[in-house]
Parts: C-alpha cells; structure tokens; sequence
C-alpha cells in the first residue's frame, strides 16, 4: 500500500501550495517524455498523479488522513489514465494541468507579436561566362510583396487602428475550461480570430485588405563578386518580400546559371583551353598567339614540344570569390598535322623523313592507291 505523502515528498501538514509545487517537480522529473518512455519512470508517474489527485481535494484529503487508501478507493484518477487527462507531451501536461504559459516560469504571456518576417525570393539569373569570372552588377526584375502606401503597413483603413481582439480579450489564446478528478484543467489554444497576437483588424485597408502588404514589380541592381560557379547561390538580405506590421523584410537568393565559353573551361580556379600548333612549329619551335580572357597572349613553343603538352600561365585564370589572388590559365597544345599537302611539301617532307631514316609510303602511295590505280 502506498504512502501518497511520501509518493510527493511532502508532510503531511504540507499546504495546498506546498504539495503543488511537490506534484511540479516530480512530474517534470519522472514523465516519460523526459524520461524517454522508461517502464520504471512511467509507473512512478501514474503513482504521482494518483497521489496529487487525492491530497490536492480537500475531502479526499480528508477521507484518505482518516481512512487510509481504503478511503478513497475508487476516486482517485477515476475512469482517467494521466496519459490521456493531461497529453501526451509533457509541456502539454504541464501547460493544461496549470492553465497556460510556463508552469515553471510564473505563467509567462503567449501572445504573439503582430509582426512578421518577409518571405524569401528565389530566382535564377543567367549570365555570360567572362561576367561569371570577373564578377559585374544586374539589374534584375523583381515582384515582391511592398509596404502598402495607404496605411502604412498597419492594415487598418485610413482613420482606425488596430483593435483589442474580441474573441480573446488581447491574450492570444482561447481557454477552455473543465473539471476532472484532478481538479481544474485548462486548454489553451490560439485565438483563431486573430492569430495569437491578441489584436484585430475590424476596418481593413481597402487596397491591402487588411494585410498590410501589396505585391509590386520593381528593379533592383545587384552585385555579383568574381569567381562564382554555375549554380553558386548569393543572399542578398533584407531585398525579399516586406515584413508585415513592421516585421523584418526577408532575403532575395539569386541562383546563378552560367554559359558555357566557346574557348575556356574551369577546373576551380584554374581556366582551361586547348591552342592549335602546326607541326612545323611544334618541331622547330615558335610561338602561337592566344586570345585570353585578359586580352591577347603569347604562348611560346619549344623545339620538340609534343601535343598534349601544358602551358600554365599565372594568375590568369579565375579570382578568388574572397579577392585574395587568382587561379592559373592551363593551355594544352595539340600539334596539327598538315593535310591537303601539295607535291613540294610532299617531297620536302619525304626528304626529311630519308634523312631521319624514318620509313613513309613509296611516292606511288600505298597498297590501297596501287589496289585503287589498277581497277580492282
């Protein structure tokens, strides 16, 4: 048989106050919730309510200090499981059992503020390559939601305010009231009129209709700094849609989709492209010109320099998004062999071939030119 006091920790010539504030403490430490379901802690928890549910009513109190648990058999958490009287979050049991707010904290208000943060902007903005690179400033086309002219943002027609709300008296909630074998228990919800910020709107702006906000169209210039890639994302705070009833506005999240360039590719940091060299040029060395990002360069070929080969140029390549340096330029050659050759440079480069000692087709052609001469 159980010992309600001792269950709550309390005299027995606690007051009322003493074994709620008891009841407090052993609740948030033993509900399930804090407790992550353990059996142990569950069952310790019912004890507890059943305990309160006695010693918190004066006449079964009364009975229990005379007669014992025999006394009020059959009252205590009668037909009611503590689960299901109070929820099944412990801020509920908490918040219902003690009528609102922090049961913990002095019964704090819930009203909610009025205002209210803009909503976020996303859009997707293409842009040149070299822009890309180098960074530059757009004018972009936006439809955001703005402060309505006529009042001011306050929702309210010209002449009138906002007003106490008539549902929840300005207290943001809506309280229900019931009994049970705990004692009082109270519901609270959100005003559904106005919100949960205990203000209503009873003559709405004509232009904004009560919302405080209209949607207009409007240009803005942005910057975008060097070196992003396609698909890199730039917040721009405070350039979204207006806050409403003075919120804060929110942000605009400009996506970017870069082309592609005819000439350059990145690898990070780092441009990448390939330059044509004649095999005469790659054999006895030269240099071939490059139109580069940063305007005309020279790339200068050694004798024997062989295709495939990479010419890395410094700091020519992408800036650092940070503005600390930049990535390198990275030509790779690709030796071109000349075709379409006429009879001279044909017998120029059999002759060089003999004094290589390198073996080509014999000046009739090949087995497929003999095959084709004779007709077969």
């Amino acid at each position: 048989m159980s010992d309600y006091y001792q269950l709550l920790e309390v005299d027995r010539g606690a007051g009322p106050e003493d074994i709620k504030r008891a009841y407090r403490r052993l609740a948030r430490q033993y509900h399930p919730d804090v407790n992550g379901n353990d059996p142990a802690s569950a069952e310790r928890f019912k004890e507890i309510n059943k305990a309160y549910s006695v010693l918190s009513d004066p006449d079964k109190r009364q009975r229990y200090d005379t007669y014992g648990e025999a006394g009020v058999e059959g009252m205590a958490g009668q037909g009611a499981d503590p689960f299901s009287t109070f929820g099944a979050s412990f801020d509920d049991l908490l918040g219902q059992f003690f009528g609102g707010g922090d049961p913990f904290g002095g019964g704090r208000s819930r009203t909610r503020s009025r205002a209210r943060r803009g909503e976020t902007i996303g859009m997707r903005l293409r842009l040149p390559f070299t822009e890309a690179v180098f960074g530059t400033s757009k004018d972009v086309r936006v439809r955001a939601a703005a402060i309505c002219a006529r009042c001011a943002g306050s929702g309210a027609k010209s002449g009138t305010e906002p007003t106490v709300c008539s549902r929840c008296n300005g207290s943001g909630q809506q309280r229900t009231v019931r009994q049970s074998l705990l004692g009082q228990l109270v519901t609270a919800t959100t005003c559904p009129v106005c919100s949960g910020t205990g203000q209503e709107i009873r003559s709405p702006c004509p232009d904004c209709h009560g919302q405080g906000l209209m949607m207009e169209d409007s240009t803005l210039t942005i910057d975008i700094p060097p070196g992003l890639e396609d698909g890199s994302q730039i917040r721009y705070q405070g350039r979204g849609h207006a806050g409403q009833y003075g919120g804060p506005p929110g942000d605009l999240i400009v996506e970017l989709a870069v082309d592609a360039h005819p000439v350059f590719d990145r690898r990070g940091d780092d441009l990448v492209c390939s330059v044509e060299v004649p095999m005469t040029v790659a054999a006895l060395g030269g240099s071939v010109p490059l139109e580069t990002l940063d305007g005309k360069e020279t790339v200068e070929v050694e004798p024997g320099t062989q295709s495939g080969e990479v010419k890395r140029f410094r700091k020519r390549g992408v800036p650092h998004p940070d503005g600390r340096g930049r990535g390198d330029l990275l030509v790779q050659v690709a030796v071109v062999t000349p075709t379409h050759l006429g009879e001279q440079q044909r017998a120029l480069i059999r002759q060089l071939a003999q004094l290589r000692g390198e073996e080509v087709e014999p000046q009739g052609g090949g087995l497929f030119a003999r095959l084709k001469g004779s007709g077969r």
